[in-house]
């Protein structure tokens, strides 16, 4: 019988998510299933950098994965746009607010004459920007959940990617119920916390003990003063001097930061969820004040699972603007990377393990990309057109390609194993790729193999820029002059070159054998 397991950070253990009876085939394990999937998303105070995109990525990577499994998939991941500190790893935060700190970055802009916001004072259109900016990216990432956003109604969409600041009498209701059920209450200073000590089970998510926080809560002696216990954290905190602040019964402020997910999750997709996902940092405080406040309202498990992405080093340190290893995924295509050579970079190692990212890696990426193109390529020619036509049947997979299938998707099955699931589909390609002559019928199987396997990476049969004759025959010419320029050791010709082919559509990839160039992505809308 085939399982999928995943590791649980909830019980600490590997879990069983699925079962199916012998018989039945992989892609159909979850099929009849709905599964309600609640991804912590970007906070919109700055440009997303490749550590958050890890953890995007692989949420979207689960999600494909169970939809090749047969299931439907609800995924909901929220954009934070208020309540945010820059002491997030504490419970209940401290610091500035950094939606603030980025108000005062915009308007350093704007008196330098760079801000791209009319009026970089409110952080309404600040947020705004750094949202928009992030579903630029997300689009050029091929998020999942973007294609859902993007096909629907405006008024639905914050249903997909919902903002805290269009849900704040949903948190003022959930911090009434808490406080009801004798979870929460107003402190001393007049902020509404919560009590961890009416929920025994606080801290069995990150490890930490009641008594442990004791002692490592944090914060002022007078925060403390007005808390039943110092790891207490807050809900609602009446500050008539924030930057974004609401009405409430406990005066004008703004929401906690746990309380937003937790109240969206429930509001959107009900009050038990199959997964949760989110980075390792956002196991303490985070998804354990999650846990505490949706089941202190409901009584019922929140999440069944809960799964996390390790951290993601830059050539083997952790990224910082000083240290010149700090990316951004428009910094890296602005250095001619192509955005899905990054999703495959990042998506490619094992979740669970510490990612260590260069520009090395994203090279050999990049050819690991162009290598599984170059053969659908020569399917496609050798299929013929009726396979590429709009509507055309799905050819059926030979024996080879269906146990490729089989043993992509148990690889997968077994904690999302996508390094094993990579090694079984390359080993194929290589021994496919020393076919010289394609049969037909055969290069037809090797298409509905790799559109299947792309449903989960989604690298390949991406769209691409198209190119008028001229435009080609200019391409080249300008390859063969930069080929001469990187000969002579004219880099600075060879950068100018390079950026003129790429504002023509073209995506050009340097090696140690030479450089090649291919057809840009369609630019995302």
């Amino acid at each position: 019988m085939m399982q999928i397991n995943f590791y649980n950070t909830l019980r600490h253990q590997m879990d069983e998510f699925a079962a199916a009876q012998d018989g039945l085939a992989p892609d159909q394990i979850l099929a009849g299933r709905t599964l309600r999937i609640y991804s912590c998303g970007p906070t919109v105070y700055d440009f997303a950098h490749i550590g958050n995109f890890r953890a995007f990525v692989f949420a979207d990577v689960l999600c494909r994965f169970l939809e090749l499994c047969g299931a439907s998939v609800l995924q909901v991941m929220n954009m934070t746009d208020v309540g945010h500190m820059t002491q997030d790893d504490r419970a209940d935060g401290g610091g500035e607010d950094k939606l603030a700190v980025a108000v005062e970055k915009m308007k350093a802009s704007k008196k330098a004459g760079r801000a791209p916001v009319d009026n970089p004072d409110d952080p309404f259109q600040v947020a705004n920007y750094y949202a928009r900016e992030f579903l630029i990216d997300a689009r050029a990432m091929r998020l999942g959940i973007l294609k859902r956003y993007d096909a629907a109604a405006e008024t639905d969409r914050d249903r997909i990617m919902p903002r805290p600041t269009r849900h704040i009498g949903e948190f003022i209701k959930m911090t009434q119920t808490l406080i009801a059920k004798g979870h929460a209450y107003v402190g001393a200073d007049g902020v509404v916390y919560y009590d961890i000590g009416s929920f025994p089970s606080y801290g069995r998510l990150s490890g930490n003990s009641v008594d442990r926080l004791s002692h490592g809560a944090g914060g002022r002696t007078a925060e403390h003063a007005a808390k039943r216990h110092p790891a207490d954290f807050f809900l609602w905190k009446p500050d008539p001097h924030h930057i974004m602040r609401w009405p409430s019964p406990w005066g004008e402020g703004y929401p906690g930061w746990h309380i937003e997910c937790s109240s969206m999750a429930m509001e959107i997709l009900g009050p038990e969820l199959d997964i949760h996902t989110g980075g390792e940092d956002n196991i303490f405080p985070h998804h354990e004040c999650e846990i505490a406040q949706s089941e202190g309202c409901t009584g019922r498990p929140f999440a069944r699972f809960w799964m996390h992405t390790r951290h993601l080093m830059v050539d083997g340190e952790k990224m910082s603007k000083s240290k010149g290893n700090f990316y951004t995924i428009r910094d890296l295509v602005g250095k001619g990377f192509d955005p899905l050579a990054i999703r495959f970079a990042l998506l490619s190692t094992r979740y669970r393990e510490s990612m260590n990212f260069s520009l090395g890696a994203l090279h050999d990426a990049a050819a690991a990309v162009e290598s599984l193109r170059d053969l659908a390529e020569r399917a496609l020619r050798a299929a013929g057109s009726s396979v590429a036509a709009p509507g055309s049947a799905v050819p059926a997979m030979h024996e080879p390609e269906q146990n490729i299938l089989r043993d992509f998707i148990i690889e997968l099955a077994d904690d999302l194993n996508m390094a094993g699931a990579l090694g079984r589909l390359f080993a194929w390609s290589a021994e496919v790729g020393k076919v010289k002559n394609i049969p037909a019928d055969r290069a037809g199987s090797i298409l509905s193999l790799l559109k299947k396997v792309d449903g989960v990476l989604d690298v390949i049969f991406a769209p691409l820029h198209p190119l008028a004759a001229d435009t080609v025959t200019k391409i080249d010419a300008l390859m063969e002059e930069r080929a001469i320029a990187r000969r002579n050791r004219d880099f600075a010709r060879s950068d100018q070159l390079r950026d003129e082919i790429q504002r023509l559509g073209a995506q050009v990839q340097d090696s140690q054998t030479g450089s090649t160039w291919r057809r840009r992505l369609a630019p995302a809308r």
